[in-house]
């Protein structure tokens, strides 16, 4: 095998792997969570809902979460949630 062989291998295998990690990086990332971060169920510490529309702009998922709105509009966690949490 010659140099020249070697080395157009190398750099497809390197253009391969450049690909294949920006593929998977782009599927990690939330199109809904552009700012990042998470948000753990049960836990509104350090949470901005304006920040993850993808829970907070729909009620079933909020409540997924353990989230529920107030009649103020804040969100708070539910009271079944935060008395289970508190038990533990």
């Amino acid at each position: 095998m010659s140099i020249k062989t070697t080395m157009t291998k190398t750099k497809i295998a390197l253009a391969l792997a450049l690909v294949l990690g920006g593929a998977s990086t782009a599927l990690a990332s939330s199109d809904t969570d552009p700012s990042g971060g998470y948000v753990l169920p049960g836990s509104l510490d350090g949470v901005n809902p304006a920040y993850h529309p993808g829970i907070f702009a729909n009620p079933a998922a909020a409540r997924s979460y353990g989230f529920v709105k107030t009649q103020n509009g804040a969100w708070e966690v539910a009271p079944s949630v935060a008395q289970h949490s508190e038990a533990r």
